[in-house]
């Protein structure tokens, strides 16, 4: 069933701006006027933009579909699944409940598509921005062994463990990255504002200054009279760096230089191995066949290098390799990661010993990232405390100089 979106404006004047589930436009418009609502505009969503070359054109709805949500969706459709509930009606059950509008068009769309004799993996995979390489694979592997519900409910734990990760480090960075915005501001503050009138009470004493002092006159003059180069100079240079990074030499380099960067590289490396880990796990587990999920795995793995290392064992599985070889000879796997994974070949244990390397590495990011933070806050401190010294000794310097001549 169709989804169309309106403007409208009810009985008390106020303008309002949803969407609603008909048959038709018609059916739409007659609906709203039984509500009481009088309709100012109505278009038909669609999941993907398309001109249909008449005066109404579908329209798709912007916005991404957060994986909270997404994991939301598949877990409830599990359920449903589970109940015995035909796939058609449980994704109209779906449709009804879900609050994101983009996902609610995209919903529409695959029911309509299952309705028409479509399989659901195959009417997910025609929303690739909303149902990943993942989903897809995972869902038609559910589909062929007849064991969907559980697929999805696999499914939906990764998704929510992938969201888990994502917010401990996001969480555990946040109170460095506001240090940092405000350190910088106050810094502004004092170099455009500040300084300036102290600059005046030395220039009347017609005196020679410490050498702190003119450096500190000179950044504040470079402050307040060439701050716009200098944002000019740092928009350029991150125009020019942005673009060498996503040339493929550049975007190598820059992902050696992250894994092997201290501090943060480590954790680099960590977050890529359990995403690693945990995909595999979870994609052989439901029944996608190795080489396929090596596949899939490599194109979620954003490091350049550890990405090669995957394709690099990929094709030496095609050869009659294990898997573990090529990782232990690319030498971007911890050893320990390759014994657990060649041990798991072995006893024909992969996908648990694999789950087993992802859980550990989760522990350990969640560790190291509070290792850093709690090492970041001390050096920031430190930092800004020497940036105080230096500007108050900067400014003590003369004053104690002009008095003593007086």
């Amino acid at each position: 069933m169709p989804i169309y979106e309106y403007k409208a404006t009810n009985a008390s004047g106020k303008d309002l701006k949803d969407v609603i589930e008909a048959d038709s436009i018609k059916s739409a418009r007659l609906k709203l006027k039984k509500s009481g609502i009088f309709l100012t505009d109505i278009q038909e969503q669609t999941a993907k933009a398309k001109s249909r070359g008449s005066l109404q054109s579908t329209r798709s709805v912007g916005g991404r579909v957060p994986l909270n949500e997404l994991a939301l969706m598949v877990r409830q459709l599990s359920s449903l699944l589970k109940a015995n509930v035909p796939l058609v009606e449980s994704l109209t059950a779906l449709i009804d409940q879900v609050e994101n509008d983009r996902l609610r068009v995209v919903l529409s769309d695959v029911r309509q598509k299952v309705n028409e004799g479509s399989t659901l993996a195959k009417a997910l995979s025609e929303h690739p921005k909303v149902f990943s390489d993942i989903f897809v694979n995972m869902v038609e592997s559910g589909e062929a062994s007849g064991t969907l519900s559980l697929v999805l409910l696999r499914l939906a734990d990764f998704t929510e463990a992938q969201v888990k990760l994502r917010s401990t480090i996001t969480s555990a960075m946040m109170y460095p990255i506001i240090m940092v915005v405000v350190a910088s501001l106050i810094m502004v503050i004092i170099f455009t504002f500040a300084m300036p009138k102290i600059v005046r009470i030395f220039e009347h004493q017609r005196r020679e200054l410490p050498m702190l002092t003119k450096v500190l006159i000179g950044i504040s003059n470079l402050v307040t009279h060439y701050w716009m180069l200098g944002i000019i100079a740092f928009v350029l240079g991150f125009w020019i760096f942005s673009k060498w990074k996503k040339t493929k030499v550049g975007k190598k380099k820059w992902d050696r230089f992250v894994l092997n960067a201290p501090l943060f590289g480590k954790i680099v490396r960590m977050i890529n191995i359990s995403r690693f880990a945990s995909t595999l796990s979870t994609l052989i587990s439901s029944g996608v066949p190795l080489l396929p999920a090596l596949g899939i795995v490599k194109n979620i793995i954003t490091n350049t290098v550890l990405k090669e290392a995957l394709e690099n064992a990929r094709s030496n599985i095609t050869e009659g390799q294990s898997i573990a070889g090529p990782l232990k000879e690319s030498g971007e796997f911890p050893p320990v990661v390759t014994h657990m994974i060649a041990i798991g070949e072995k006893t024909g244990e992969l996908e648990d010993m694999l789950e087993t390397i992802s859980n550990s590495y989760e522990e350990q990011v969640k560790t190291q990232v509070g290792r850093m933070t709690g090492l970041l806050e001390p050096i920031m401190m430190v930092g800004m405390g020497i940036t105080v010294f230096f500007i108050v000794f900067a400014i003590v310097m003369p004053l104690m100089e002009m008095n003593r001549i007086r």
